[in-house]
């Protein structure tokens, strides 16, 4: 299991717009060499973002505005815009377990709950981390490198 690139690429978003969005206008261009990656693919992100309600994008001005403030977003909130789970589930089971097999039988009574606990462990820490966080720890590195 491996979350895809998407989330990250979201964080990525986040940032740039928010070191940038006093000195130049950010689109998705711009968003695309800063990242690395095809501008069509940050233009998906970004409608899942604003789908999600967490930016306002200007078609054609090229503005990406925040719709709550850097301290109200968590990685969560990313990670549920970018990455939604079928069922809420971040495990996916496999199809048919085998009825007439011990394991098979018993297999969701073995994992289900720690499957379970698991991903809310994860949940749980991502909420812990917001956008302010990273502007904190990019200005730190910034300042680092002057």
């Amino acid at each position: 299991m491996q979350i895809s690139s998407r989330f990250t690429v979201a964080l990525h978003i986040f940032t740039a717009v928010d070191v940038f969005k006093d000195d130049c206008k950010v689109t998705s261009d711009f968003l695309s060499e800063s990242i690395g990656t095809n501008p069509v693919i940050i233009r998906k992100l970004l409608t899942q973002l604003k789908n999600a309600g967490l930016i306002k994008v200007a078609r054609g001005t090229g503005g990406i505005e925040l719709t709550r403030d850097l301290k109200d977003i968590t990685f969560y909130d990313v990670y549920q815009a970018i990455e939604p789970l079928d069922g809420g589930d971040l495990f996916r089971f496999h199809e048919a377990p085998n009825p007439m097999c011990p394991v098979g039988r018993n297999i969701h009574a073995l994992l289900d709950d720690k499957l379970h606990k698991i991903q809310d462990a994860m949940e749980s820490e991502m909420k812990k981390y917001t956008l302010l966080d990273l502007r904190k720890n990019m200005q730190d590195l910034l300042s680092k490198e002057n």
